[in-house]
């Protein structure tokens, strides 16, 4: 549902983290970028709109006001919203390395 609510705001590059086993934090992560600010919140906001519908609970909203990197908590899986310069910038794929990555196309098929 994150990566699909993230693909119809067109973000770009969407990553699904399986973070089972690796982090305490999170099942999954979801890395995706907007190409601006306004592109950045749209993506979130839709995040956190389609999980309310869904009757899941949105537990924490960060960063959405500056819309360089929204951090969307939804318990087991949390969502990086970034501005494309600050995704590079941070890199979680890298930082994250030892985690299995998925495509939303992957996802899709």
């Amino acid at each position: 549902m994150v990566a699909n609510a993230a693909d119809d705001k067109r973000a770009e590059d969407i990553v699904i983290l399986n973070m089972k086993g690796i982090s305490l934090i999170a099942d999954y992560f979801v890395i995706c970028h907007g190409n601006s600010e306004k592109q950045v919140q749209a993506i979130a906001r839709e995040i956190k709109d389609q999980a309310q519908e869904q009757g899941i609970d949105v537990k924490r909203l960060e960063g959405f006001d500056q819309a360089r990197w929204v951090l969307v908590d939804l318990g087991s899986v949390i969502a990086h919203v970034f501005h494309k310069e600050e995704r590079s910038y941070y890199n979680l794929e890298k930082l994250w390395g030892d985690a299995p990555h998925l495509q939303l196309e992957e996802l899709q098929a």
